[in-house]
């Protein structure tokens, strides 16, 4: 039998009196590289201060809300104006929809984000004496908020174990093996199960700083990054990743 270098080791192992065979793959199984995942981020990105500028639960929530297909580098240069305005939702009723909708222009979708941002906050003033819930449920019933913002304000705002997926992190699990989900949704429950829920809420802002530094949408094929090339050293093909 011809045994290719770096396709695997062959280990004979004796145990009472039995022969035990055990064929010791070079790729990492998933569960394999969920842990060295956790080992190297840690190791990168010791510090993970949330991306988006805010003071409180709500000013975090409307930056949230701003950020869908937006960076946040131009969100941090939006809100200054409008949370010296209105950093609560009591402040944030007394302005009007073209009032908003003219300050967060440069965020993108601004008719609709603007009018999201004017009913929610009435709603947090008509039914949660304009405090944000800490509640999934609530939360998700707010106008333009989905369960991505939503997860996000509860791991960021509140400190509840949550582990938002967007598109990026949904890219790189996939690249990663950590899940072959054909949607967020589905990539979120794979982490979920993969990663100790102590380490949900670092883990998913340590994932966007990765990728945002070593493995950006244009760069990600499945063979440049180090993780990728660490995890899946026999890997010679680029690994296309199904779009959320």
């Amino acid at each position: 039998m011809s045994i290719r270098k770096n396709d695997f080791i062959l280990s004979i192992y004796l145990i009472s009196g039995r022969f035990a065979l055990f064929l010791l793959k070079n790729s990492m199984n998933k569960k394999e590289v969920a842990n060295y995942v956790v080992e190297r981020l840690e190791e990168l990105f010791p510090e993970t201060p949330v991306p988006l500028d805010h003071t409180n639960a709500f000013t975090l929530l409307i930056a949230v809300l701003l950020s869908a297909q937006c960076t946040d580098e131009r969100v941090n240069k939006v809100t200054p104006a409008l949370f010296k305005l209105a950093d609560s939702a009591k402040k944030m009723i007394k302005l009007s929809v073209p009032e908003i909708e003219a300050i967060v222009k440069p965020c993108g979708l601004a008719p609709r984000k603007a009018k999201a941002i004017y009913d929610l906050s009435h709603i947090l003033m008509n039914e949660h004496g304009g405090e944000v819930p800490a509640s999934f449920e609530d939360l998700e019933k707010l106008p333009g908020v989905g369960h991505k913002t939503a997860s996000v304000v509860m791991a960021q705002a509140f400190g509840v174990p949550a582990f938002p997926v967007d598109t990026h992190i949904h890219r790189i699990c996939q690249q990663w093996g950590l899940t072959n989900g054909k949607n967020v949704d589905q990539t979120e429950k794979d982490c979920k199960r993969l990663f100790p829920m102590n380490l949900w809420n670092k883990l998913h802002l340590q994932i966007i700083f990765y990728g945002r530094k070593y493995c950006t949408a244009r760069q990600c094929n499945g063979l440049q990054c180090e993780i990728c090339q660490t995890c899946f050293p026999d890997r010679k093909r680029e690994k296309k990743y199904k779009k959320a």
